[in-house]
């Protein structure tokens, strides 16, 4: 076993990856990522003690947040991003301590290895690392809490930094970051507190997502039905994937006038939905399909392609578009030109995208059409009539909440064949990549109201929460469960963990998660997630039909 990591769905026989990750990590890199983790807590044992005493440190808000993030699945594959960022952490860590010392704050007793460990060299870095990682807790069932707290912090980090580049903060999310992170070290909690700590994650993943749906609607309005053309124009392109809207916004007025036009490729499909990127006429539309798919659609885009975020796979060694692909922010891969961040509150510069850009041909057309979405909470409120109306008179008679991840295991073909057996009076609602299985089928509407509803992204599954509410509320029912409203949710990443420790927080129950549970949760954890919250797997579509239907 030269590694262990097993935080997403495709994790090798849904026990872990101990040789190389599926997404395509290495080893190195992955022990490296639970190294960074470790000098994150260690960071954490000094910043709680500051905050104790109303010390609160932005740089290292700041780089916890963004450490975080780097290390979710398929986000950044680049060893030396993990050992600058392993440097620069020891580096805030003697920081803070000083700043403790300098305030009289006590640092007597033991401390953790993690606040007191030290090296400076890669070789030394690649000795610790495989020490420090997830089976370093030995009991299984702590090790399971710690990790499913873990895995939520690190999709509500993802959030939080998406609004931080739109100038929207809360200091709560960070403080309860390092909390919660601090609280993996605690040998003495039980495993009572730490599913409090679990479900208190669930309830700052609603906090932090509804401080980035502000962020996203205050910056560029709110998503407005629209249909997105999946054709292609006649100029060079560049191809911009992941999730971060302020990265779009800088692409787009950048790229104005340049003779480049922009098309989304998978999560950032919805930035077609907001008001404030329609006035670009050179924002052509979406090119392409689901992340796992980036091979094949790269290969025909025949123009740069721009990674904000995670959702990368590693391409062949003989890829035609290798050396067309540019990272920033949070991704990163060995290989890859990256795109520094923004400094002095100036853009980051994509000059070299867009002359890259100019010199490539225009997208190879791969389908023609349109897809429909923009149904976030502000649009799906402004229809609340029609809805109700429509569930009154029983046009609707159920919805089927079939939001999160897409993934490239056969299994997830479940999805496709769910959506086509759906009868004809339900409604899918949805966000994330998951949509990507059958946002393109003909599944028409129910007097005008389309029967897939897009809310956006994967952090847009709080719009779908905030429907469920305002159902509940118009209906006058007590409890949310008593809606006609099944959740059928695909998962493969962190995010995807976060939205489910969200709506679990909110009071869904029955939730069924797929195509299989969670390879982190032991035995135990899974039954209490079962007992207590109805949590449960996919079947057959036949058999679950039944089962929603009945």
């Amino acid at each position: 076993m030269s590694m262990f990591c097993y935080q997403c769905q495709e994790t090798a026989k849904g026990t872990g990856c101990t040789i190389k990750g599926v997404c395509g990590k290495t080893d190195d890199v992955a022990n490296l990522q639970d190294l960074l983790m470790f000098v994150l807590k260690g960071i954490s044992v000094y910043s709680a003690k500051a905050r104790e005493k109303g010390i609160e440190n932005a740089e290292v808000n700041k780089f916890i947040t963004d450490s975080l993030f780097t290390t979710i699945t398929n986000a950044n594959f680049d060893r030396a991003v993990f050992i600058k960022r392993i440097n620069e952490g020891l580096k805030i860590r003697a920081a803070v301590k000083e700043v403790c010392e300098k305030a009289g704050i006590s640092l007597s007793g033991t401390l953790p290895e993690c606040a007191t460990w030290f090296a400076s060299t890669e070789a030394e870095f690649d000795a610790k690392a495989p020490l420090v990682g997830v089976l370093t807790t030995e009991n299984e069932d702590v090790r399971s809490l710690r990790e499913l707290l873990t895995y939520g912090l690190k999709g509500m980090a993802a959030y939080t930094e998406h609004a931080y580049n739109l100038g929207f903060e809360d200091p709560a999310l960070y403080a309860f970051m390092q909390r919660a992170l601090l609280a993996t070290l605690n040998d003495n909690l039980s495993a009572d507190e730490l599913v409090g700590l679990v479900m208190e994650c669930g309830k700052y993943g609603v906090t932090a997502m509804a401080l980035l749906d502000k962020a996203n609607t205050s910056s560029y309005g709110n998503p407005e039905i629209t249909k997105v053309n999946i054709g292609v124009g006649t100029k060079p392109g560049i191809l911009i994937s992941g999730h971060d809207l302020k990265d779009m916004e800088e692409l787009l007025k950048q790229t104005e006038g340049t003779g480049v036009d922009v098309y989304t490729h998978s999560e950032m499909l919805p930035a077609n939905y907001y008001p404030a990127f329609k006035k670009y006429s050179h924002f052509v539309g979406n090119y392409g399909s689901s992340w796992w798919k980036q091979k094949e659609d790269f290969e025909t885009f025949n123009g740069p392609i721009l990674f904000t975020t995670n959702c990368i796979v590693p391409p062949p060694v003989n890829a035609k578009y290798r050396d067309k692909v540019y990272t920033t922010g949070a991704a990163g891969f060995s290989g890859f030109k990256h795109i520094a961040n923004r400094e002095n509150g100036r853009m980051k510069d994509f000059s070299e995208i867009i002359a890259h850009a100019k010199k490539c041909a225009p997208p190879v057309e791969i389908e023609k059409g349109e897809i429909i979405g923009g149904f976030a909470h502000a649009q799906v409120f402004a229809l609340a009539d029609k809805v109700v109306d429509a569930v009154k008179s029983g046009a609707i008679r159920k919805f089927f909440v079939m939001a999160g991840c897409d993934g490239r295991m056969k299994d997830r073909n479940y999805y496709t064949e769910f959506a086509e057996a759906l009868p004809k009076d339900t409604v899918i609602l949805t966000a994330g990549c998951a949509k990507y299985r059958y946002n393109k089928l003909p599944l028409g509407d129910i007097g005008g109201i389309p029967r897939v509803l897009d809310a956006g992204q994967c952090n847009d599954s709080y719009s779908l929460a905030v429907i469920a509410m305002k159902l509940k509320e118009v209906f006058e029912l007590n409890d949310i469960n008593e809606l006609p409203i099944a959740y059928n949710i695909a998962w493969y990443e962190q995010k995807a963990v976060i939205v489910l420790l969200a709506l679990l927080y909110l009071g869904v129950r029955n939730i069924h998660l797929g195509p299989t549970l969670p390879g982190f949760l032991s035995p135990n954890v899974a039954k209490v997630l079962v007992e207590t919250f109805g949590i449960a797997g996919i079947g057959t579509v036949d058999e679950d039909m039944k089962l929603f239907l009945n």
